[in-house]
């Protein structure tokens, strides 16, 4: 995975594919990944981040965003804040393999999802399973 690129660029051009215009017919979150992949990666909310990730989408750039937004905000939870579920499920439920391929951010993430006491049920599951899995283990 890319650790340092342009973050002012969009998925679109780090990855050299633009794609389509989506069919008439389309969902809304399908055209809102469309749109999300034309965007500066600088620009994107973590909600935009976990939808994109949520869906595979641009996942060498984005997680280790992702983890990022998350290490920074997982002490705010510890010290009783508010913590955005949306994104943690996103980047913990990716399959093994793709953290396998991401080494430094899966431990970055391992260490940040430790720090974590305050969450529900279903997504200490999530947690719990991202844990239990060895890096590299093929799902």
């Amino acid at each position: 995975m890319p650790e340092d690129f342009d973050r002012g660029s969009s998925l679109e051009e780090l990855e050299g594919v633009r794609w389509p215009v989506p069919p008439a017919e389309t969902t809304p979150m399908v055209r809102n990944v469309y749109e999300l992949r034309r965007r500066p990666v600088a620009t994107l909310e973590p909600h935009e981040l976990a939808r994109l990730i949520g869906q595979d989408v641009g996942l060498p750039w984005l997680l280790p965003l992702a983890v990022c937004v998350l290490r920074d905000t997982a002490p705010k939870q510890a010290e009783g804040g508010w913590f955005d579920d949306d994104l943690l499920c996103a980047v913990i439920t990716r399959r093994p393999e793709v953290w396998a391929a991401a080494p430094e951010p899966a431990r970055e993430l391992r260490e940040t999802v430790a720090l974590l006491t305050d969450v529900s049920r279903h997504v200490r599951q999530d947690i719990d399973a991202f844990l239990s899995a060895p890096p590299g283990d093929e799902a």
